[in-house]
Order: C-alpha cells, then sequence, then structure tokens
C-alpha cells in the first residue's frame, strides 16, 4: 500500500508533468500541487529524475489498471476488441489537454538524450502497454487472415504511434478535435486491414 503523502506526490507529478514538461517542472511545483513540503518530498525521493522514474511507473499501473476493466474487453470477437480499444482511447479524449494525454511520452520527447533511465522507463510503459493489444490482433489475423507483411508487435506500436503523435499534434493546434479525427482514421485503417470483418450486431 503506498503511503498517502507519496501517492499525493505522484498524482501532482502525473499534472504538473504533462503540463509544464519535465524540464520546466520544478520540485516547488510539485510540492505547491500537492500541498505539501519540500521534507516530505524529499522523505520519498531524492530528486527530481528519482520521482520521474516512479511516476512512470505509477502511470504505467494506474492506467493498467484502467484499461484492463475497459469494456472493450466485453467483446466476444478479438477485433471488435481491438476497435473497441481505438473507440475508448477516444472516449478519453475530454476535457484539458493536460487531462488526456501521456506523461510518458510527454517526457520522453524530452529527455530521451539525456537521460537515459527515464527513457528507459517511458519506452518500457509504452510498449508495454502495446503488447497488451498483441493477443487481440493475434487471434484477429488467425481468424480473418488478412494480408500483407506485417507483424502483431508491428501493429500494436503503430497504433501507440498514432495515439502519441495525436497527442503532439493536439498541444500543438491547442485542440481535442485534430486527436479525435487522427483515431477515427486509424479505427478505418484497422477495418481495411481486416476486410472480412463483420461487426456484431449492435456493435
Amino acid at each position: 500500500m503506498i503511503h498517502e503523502s507519496k501517492a499525493r506526490l505522484l498524482e501532482a507529478a502525473l499534472k504538473v508533468i504533462r503540463t509544464k514538461g519535465y524540464n520546466a517542472t520544478r520540485i516547488e511545483d510539485i510540492c505547491q500541487e500537492a500541498a505539501l513540503t519540500k521534507g516530505s518530498f524529499f522523505h520519498h525521493f531524492k530528486g527530481k529524475e528519482e520521482l520521474a522514474l516512479a511516476a512512470a511507473e505509477y502511470w504505467s499501473q494506474t492506467t493498467g489498471e484502467l484499461f484492463e476493466n475497459a469494456p472493450y474487453h466485453d467483446h466476444a470477437d478479438p477485433l471488435a476488441r481491438l476497435l473497441g480499444y481505438i473507440d475508448f482511447r477516444r472516449d478519453l479524449l475530454r476535457g484539458e489537454l493536460p487531462e488526456f494525454t501521456c506523461l510518458v511520452g510527454t517526457m520522453v520527447q524530452e529527455i530521451y538524450e539525456t537521460v537515459p533511465a527515464i527513457r528507459n522507463a517511458c519506452e518500457s510503459s509504452i510498449c508495454g502497454h502495446a503488447a497488451t493489444l498483441e493477443g487481440d490482433i493475434r487471434a484477429a489475423r488467425k481468424k480473418y487472415r488478412p494480408g500483407g507483411d506485417w507483424t502483431d508487435e508491428s501493429l500494436a506500436l503503430y497504433i501507440q504511434s498514432v495515439l502519441q503523435g495525436s497527442f503532439v499534434l493536439a498541444k500543438a493546434r491547442q485542440r481535442t478535435t485534430v486527436a479525435v479525427d487522427n483515431l477515427n482514421h486509424l479505427r478505418r485503417y484497422i477495418e481495411m486491414l481486416f476486410p472480412s470483418f463483420k461487426p456484431e450486431t449492435g456493435s
């Protein structure tokens, strides 16, 4: 069970880093957002890098629980589950930009060359999440026999690339609609990969 003050610092990190970016975030900003002292911060973390590593792990755990319990798993058909995942991601695109953009995607864009430990944690988080889609992709390929020279992993990573790029464009344009449009295009692309797929009745 995570200590209450540590959880508050991690939640604050998720919000502040997604709002300001990793480099611009100060320990003071985290403490202010968490309504805790710097003494409390240093009781749990040696510094900002250690906080970022813990935040990446915390992000993976909390988002992992969100997706594990999401309704798209209820579909009987594996391709319907994959398309349902994209619909679920699209439905999460609401509120202010920091509320739906990706913590690890935000951090890795800034520190991919300068802080290898955080880069590796971000890679593990993004690719680990992508791997959760591979089972449904594999089952869909077995059922529908699509053409093309591609792998389960490559499609799973491509989906994550579209998501991360959509977050970047939403930030650049300061609006959510571009990300929604991208995910609608992604859904159509996957449907074209599996032309023999027929949607479930009522789905």
